[in-house]
């Protein structure tokens, strides 16, 4: 029997890698003490010098100066959280302006129309203006042009009377933090994110799974509303139903509101960004950041909804804070939707400051090294082994009491998950029952929320052969370190040759894979992928990587 113990007890990393992260808070924590009574935490740069001195951190100067960076970086989000303070005011205030001189158009509208001259009058412009535009375009009225021309007639009569809408303060660039696993992107990012607390109100931490499951779940909700059929008088919002106006003009006036919304929400991903990733509370108004750990693009819905909803971010002054494995223009290996995803790629980088961890060194590699004094990955499979792990087992459950139990858990868009043996915090699955089912991230987080250990029997030697099930080993393993989970395994050989990518097999299943939906077959996805003009295809060279399993080596290690 062989258990690893040292380097290769690096699978500890679901442990180690957050612990590390903890222990870097917790450090800081007891570092600045003696500054408790300031209202801001010490920025990025004064922790991590901080680290190095006390001889926690072992001195980096890639790490150093992405410190550096975010300090920079720190100092100037103060001045634009105050300028986008202003801004807001502004803007409510010029909102609030032109929606009163809205509806007091729509009113003059309707009262001409109550008097029964207003179609003549408006059709006769109509007539006038879609003639002279078919005349210029030498092209047929598609139907609804009439209602658009009056729309743009209307918000063009607005803009003389309120004025344009208040231009944005321009927001200093972001971070892309790129480099090898173990460089320390995370906890650099993590620094920064714990320095903002009282400087920038709306601020967001969140990881790709993460992400993307609330990403479908916030799409879904939004794709529920717009195809349900709503009544006339729900549709009808209060001012107009207390308007003193027939029932024919108050139908005239509600399609005129629902047309503005259909014109104003062109498509579902910038409704997503401005009401859900940047969460505005009711009175604050300022700034907003989003740190987005271990940005990637694993699939067609990936690159599509990140290049939709982190351009509308972008674009509307959210300062980006990401950390990647990959610079940006390596993120898609397998060239898909190569035009959406270039453009993508050009506003990231206008956006942001590309900089690179270029450390060899994996620092959890060293952690582990140094701090780990219990086995926690047993190989191989034989008698021997899997004696010991049942053994651990027992040791684990008996020092948390209680009685072995299954369990179910609820897992996001109204589904659940059994648990076959649950004791106190500390949860026992098999290989298969976690990995050879189409299950996802959202299934492993509802696992790493509920369970502070996980035991994991039975792993395979994973190729092409069964690349989804090592898809989703490895979203698990992501998501319990993520989480601060403790993982115990047994599996049939060392971690370093636990996946041989070049043995031939089927592709992944998308579908299964991650982005689940509330219910079997949604068309959601699939509506995403079909009618957004989303294809699957690949260049050759995308091809090869994804036939050869290069992709799944390197998210392996």
């Amino acid at each position: 029997m062989r258990k690893i113990s040292s380097i290769s007890s690096l699978f500890n990393l679901v442990l180690v890698r957050r612990s590390f992260s903890d222990k870097i808070h917790l450090i800081s924590i007891r570092s600045y003490s003696d500054q408790l009574s300031s209202p801001k935490p010490p920025g990025p740069l004064p922790q991590y010098r901080n680290l190095v001195e006390q001889g926690r951190l072992q001195n980096d100067p890639y790490q150093e100066k992405v410190a550096l960076a975010l300090q920079n970086l720190l100092q100037r989000l103060e001045q634009y959280e105050k300028d986008m303070q202003e801004y807001h005011i502004k803007l409510a205030n010029w909102e609030k302006k032109r929606e009163d001189e809205r509806r007091r158009l729509l009113m003059e509208e309707a009262e001409l129309k109550q008097q029964g001259d207003f179609w003549t009058s408006v059709n006769k412009r109509r007539i006038e203006l879609l003639g002279r535009w078919t005349f210029r375009r030498n092209v047929d009225v598609e139907p609804g042009v009439g209602k658009w021309v009056t729309y743009l007639n209307r918000e063009k009569k607005l803009d003389s009377l309120v004025g344009r809408r208040p231009t944005a303060p321009p927001a200093p660039k972001g971070l892309y933090i790129y480099g090898n696993v173990g460089s320390g992107k995370t906890m650099l990012m993590d620094m920064f994110y714990g320095a903002t607390e009282g400087i920038i109100k709306h601020r967001r931490r969140l990881h790709f799974h993460e992400a993307m499951l609330k990403i479908n779940e916030e799409m879904h909700r939004l794709w529920k509303n717009q195809v349900e059929e709503k009544s006339l008088q729900s549709s009808i919002s209060s001012w107009i139903m207390n308007l003193p106006v027939d029932m024919k003009v108050k139908e005239w006036l509600a399609a005129e509101e629902r047309y503005k919304q259909e014109v104003q929400m062109k498509n579902i991903l910038p409704e997503v960004a401005d009401k859900f990733l940047v969460d505005w509370k009711a009175g604050q108004r300022g700034a907003s950041i989003l740190c987005f750990d271990e940005i990637q693009t694993v699939d067609v819905f990936a690159i599509v909804a990140l290049s939709g909803i982190l351009s509308r971010l972008l674009s509307n002054g959210t300062v980006l804070i990401a950390t990647s494995n990959r610079a940006p223009k390596d993120l898609n290996q397998d060239g898909m939707q190569r035009e959406i995803f270039q453009k993508f790629i050009a506003k990231l980088e206008k956006h942001c400051e590309v900089v690179l961890v270029g450390s060899e060194i994996d620092y959890r590699r060293l952690i582990a090294q140094r701090s780990v004094d219990q086995v926690h990955y047993f190989w191989p499979l034989d008698g021997i082994t899997l004696k010991e792990f049942e053994k651990t087992w027992c040791q684990v459950t008996d020092q948390s009491g209680g009685q072995i139990t299954s369990n179910t858990i609820p897992v996001m868009f109204g589904r659940t998950l059994e648990v076959p043996e649950s004791c106190n915090g500390v949860a026992r699955f098999t290989f298969d029952y976690l990995c050879g089912q189409p299950v996802g991230a959202a299934d492993y987080i509802a696992v790493a929320k509920n369970y502070h250990t996980v035991f994991i029997s039975d792993i395979p030697v994973m190729s092409m052969r069964i690349r989804d099930k090592a898809r989703r080993f490895i979203t698990l393993v992501d998501e319990l370190y993520n989480h601060h989970c403790r993982l115990f395994c047994s599996a049939a050989s060392s971690i370093d040759n636990l996946f041989q990518g070049t043995e031939e097999g089927t592709l992944f299943d998308l579908e299964s894979f991650q982005f689940e939906t509330e219910t079997e077959g949604s068309k959601l996805r699939r509506n995403v992928l079909a009618e957004g003009s989303v294809s699957t295809g690949g260049a050759p060279a995308g091809i090869v990587s994804m036939l050869s399993g290069q992709e799944e080596m390197f998210a392996f290690r």
